[in-house]
This record gives C-alpha cells, structure tokens and sequence, in this order.
C-alpha cells in the first residue's frame, strides 16, 4: 500500500475540512449544481478523449498508484554480480539455466539475448527499445490523470460562468436565486481545484514515482548485462552499478 499516498489524502482533505468548520459549516460547501458541472463534466470529458479499451484499464491504475509494486535496485545489482560471476567462471552459455530461473521478465529476455551470442550492439539496441515502449505505455497510463488534472479547473471555471450568469439573469426579478448563483459561482471553483491537486495530482505522480523506480531497475539491468557480455570483472560490474542508485540507496560499502 502506499501510505505517503494515503496520509497525503487524509492530511490535505483533513485540514480543507478543518478550515470549512473554523468559518462556516460542511453543508454550505455541498451543491448538487456545482459538483454535477465540475466532477460529471470532467467524467464525461475524460470519458470522450479515450477509446473504451483504453478506459477499462483505468481501475488498473488506481491499483498501481494505490498499491505499486516495490523495486529494489540494490537486490539487482546483487543478482547480476552473481551472473556475472558464473559467466566468468563456467562462460556465458551457463547462464542459461539461470536465465529461466529468473522471475523477472526484463531479466530473462536480457540474459538470454547474450546467451544466444547476440551482438551487443544489437543487444543493447533491443533493450533500449524496450525500455522505450515501456516508458510510452506509463506516460500513456498517467495520461489520464495528468488530463484530469487540467480539466478540472476547467470546468471549475465553467461552473462559475454558469453561476454568474444564473445571478445576473434572476438579480431584477428574483433576488432569492442571487445566493444560490453565487454559491454555484464559487463552490465550483473550489471542486475544481480540490479534485485537480488533492485527488488526480497525487495519483499522476504515485503512477510517475512507480515508473522512476521500474526505470532505473531496467537500466541496471541492461548496462549489468552487457558488461557481463563484455566479460567485465564482477567487482568492476557492481562498483558500476552502484553509481547508477539515488543517494539515499546507495550502500557504505560494496561486497
């Protein structure tokens, strides 16, 4: 689970709350006009900009950015000194039986292509368009959050005009509907910009941090792999490979 996710959540919607009570009441911040205009708009508007095979991926997402899968570089930098150690010693076929041992996919599918005595240019051409239709398919998953992000002031703003028109058209013949335009005005406004930053935001970025960490794993696999092609010393392979870890996962000492 990620839990920054959810305490951010009970943070930011706690103290929206807590300034509501400190000036007025929950209620006057609740208009069935002003959410069905921001939140049914913004539905409806993500809803039209994607095809439904694409929609019904959405749950999906909620789940990474909820529940996102833990990458540890550090245990794959661990794995490949151990490959490469196997392959200085017994040669590269003997990574074989390694290979189809590996439960991650990049892994294998890397491990094998210098088994089979691929070029490493050629390798690495490989692996590189992997990681880059990686990256396509996240930057497409986040799409629709990062679009929401935006569409939703949007139709904050368009609620407002809605409002404002409202007021202006019944302030001569009915005053008693000036109230209820502006509350329309304002609350989605406010819709607006709490589902934008409070909501979308969090998960679009959730959904980013979750591709950061599959990325750098994928880059150390793939330069891992091919020095151990390149028949580099283990030692060499690791010290290499720890240069490639944020500071806050880098280790005091290497083995």
């Amino acid at each position: 689970m990620n839990f920054t996710l959810i305490i951010g959540w009970v943070v930011a919607f706690g103290m929206v709350i807590m300034g509501i009570f400190q000036g007025g009441q929950i209620v006057w911040f609740w208009d069935p006009s002003s959410f069905a205009i921001t939140v049914g708009g913004t539905i409806g508007c993500l809803i039209a900009s994607y095809p439904i095979s694409y929609l019904a991926g959405v749950p999906g997402k909620f789940k990474i950015a909820l529940t996102p899968k833990k990458y540890k570089p550090e245990k794959y930098i661990d794995d490949i000194v151990e490959y490469a150690k196997i392959a200085r010693g017994r040669g590269l076929l003997a990574l074989e039986e390694s290979a189809n041992q590996c439960q991650d996919k990049f892994m294998k599918s890397a491990l094998m292509l210098i088994v089979d005595a691929n070029d490493t240019a050629k390798v690495r051409g490989m692996l590189d368009d992997a990681i880059s239709f990686m990256c396509d398919r996240h930057d497409a998953g986040r799409s629709f959050f990062e679009r929401g992000v935006g569409i939703f002031p949007a139709f904050g703003m368009l609620g407002t005009l809605v409002g404002l028109v409202n007021m202006l058209n019944t302030m001569t013949d009915n005053p008693d509907g000036l109230a209820g335009g502006m509350a329309t005005a304002l609350i989605t406004t406010f819709y607006g910009s709490l589902f934008a930053n409070v909501l979308f935001s969090p998960l679009a970025m959730s959904l980013s941090n979750a591709h950061e960490d599959e990325l750098l794993c994928m880059q150390i696999i793939e330069e891992g792999v091919l020095a151990i092609a390149d028949g580099s010393n283990p030692r060499y392979i690791q010290e290499k490979l720890e240069f490639m870890l944020p500071a806050s996962k880098k280790r005091s000492d290497t083995k």
